[in-house]
């Protein structure tokens, strides 16, 4: 059976971001840098998400794992 994400927060982590920045999004709930990762995943089969910002900007990262919209909170926390 794959590895389960563990929810690290039932809340978004609000980041201001920079145009042309990668940021690789924690997946699997494990990393102390949340919301991005730390390399705590090895022993998973759960990996990072690389997501770029468009535009310089503060979104919101799911901090819950469950989101349909990658890295990004699509309100998924509201239903756990």
């Amino acid at each position: 059976m794959p590895d389960q994400p563990i929810i690290a927060q039932k809340a978004p982590y609000p980041v201001e971001v920079e145009a042309g920045r990668s940021y690789f999004w924690c997946r699997c709930g494990r990393s102390s840098r949340q919301p991005f990762c730390d390399g705590s995943h090895k022993d998973t089969d759960i990996t990072p998400m690389k997501w770029e910002a468009g535009e310089s900007r503060r979104v919101f990262f799911c901090g819950c794992k469950q989101s349909a919209n990658g890295a990004l909170c699509d309100g998924s926390h509201n239903r756990i």
